[in-house]
């Protein structure tokens, strides 16, 4: 066992676990293919241990492996906070979640203003499960979404800072028997069947909100269709649907429909910015300003006296605020 080791060399090694192929971890570094193999032999050499076993098809951890992982991992995660702490910030990679959605959107644009010195990239998971698993292998740094709507071992492992509770809304086609109302009573859709991501592996936590929301109204959540990655390819499976849409009240503009917020009761999605445990960064510390300044301005946190939103989320909210 070497005195010391390279934290490159562990970076590498923790890329090729998560990802098994070394094209993709190559990528995923910005590295060649050949330097990556240098790099996880030379681990090897240096534990005296082989990491992985490698066929033209797979490669697949070994015991050895599999033990390291989170050894190194905390490695890692201590050398990039001593780096954010005393060197050149790397930049921070923050979800929001999809283009045009309106929240998270003016939370990073305002963090850019008051920190132009620190670069602050936008990612687009579109869902807060799908932007868990990146956190944790640090690939991203903080996303949005329902923070109570996650597993408990990926709410165990992050944190999270109250953003908004967002006031729900319907997208709806323009000939809908309900496209003319200003606002729609939860009442009215009784006997629908309204699309909320059901089957889509990135966004259970929304589907479980809407299920929550329609649970004796006589709505029904939409069967899934396949994953429609991208804006003009959603927009063209719903247009294919007719279904309605469960939406929030920021959400983009959709040709062909019209949107329009729900009321008796007004129900709330709840924002948090979500991030994982123990990281530092000093954009992270701007983008929780700027949380605060845009959410006490503007009230984000407060509720209508005729709201609705889960006990669950209350609680996630209520202990952070």
């Amino acid at each position: 066992m070497p005195a010391d080791l390279d934290p490159r060399l562990l970076r590498g090694f923790v890329a090729v676990a998560e990802e098994l192929h070394f094209t993709r971890a190559a990528a995923r570094l910005y590295v060649s293919q050949q330097a990556l193999s240098r790099d996880v032999r030379r681990l090897e050499r240096e534990l005296g241990a082989e990491l992985f076993v490698r066929t033209t098809r797979h490669v697949t951890p070994t015991g050895d492996a599999e033990r390291l992982l989170p050894y190194a991992r905390r490695v890692l995660r201590a050398h990039d906070e001593l780096l954010a702490a005393f060197g050149p910030a790397r930049p921070l990679l923050v979800d929001v979640n999809s283009p045009g959605l309106g929240t998270a959107r003016r939370v990073l644009h305002r963090a850019r203003e008051l920190a132009p010195d620190h670069e602050l990239m936008a990612r687009y998971e579109s869902g807060l499960t799908g932007a868990a698993a990146e956190l944790l292998a640090g690939r991203l740094d903080a996303s949005f979404g329902r923070y109570a709507g996650l597993e408990p071992a990926l709410r165990s492992a992050l944190d999270h800072q109250p953003v908004r509770y967002e006031p729900m809304a319907v997208i709806l086609p323009e000939n809908h028997r309900l496209a003319a109302l200003e606002q729609v009573p939860l009442a009215a859709l009784e006997g629908e069947t309204v699309y909320a991501g059901d089957g889509n592996p990135r966004t259970p936590e929304w589907t479980d909100l809407a299920r929550r929301l329609f649970a004796g109204r006589g709505i029904e959540v939409a069967s899934p269709f396949p994953l429609a990655i991208g804006e003009e390819e959603f927009q063209r499976m719903t247009a294919k649907t007719g279904n309605p849409i469960l939406a929030v009240k920021e959400f983009p503009a959709m040709p062909g429909t019209v949107h329009r917020l729900l009321v008796d009761p007004v129900p709330l999605s709840p924002v948090s910015l979500v991030w994982r445990k123990g990281l530092v960064h000093p954009a992270l510390t701007t983008l929780r300003q700027a949380v605060a300044e845009i959410s006490g301005r503007e009230g984000w946190l407060r509720r209508p006296v005729d709201a609705w939103i889960p006990a669950i989320d209350i609680e996630a909210m209520t202990v952070h605020e």
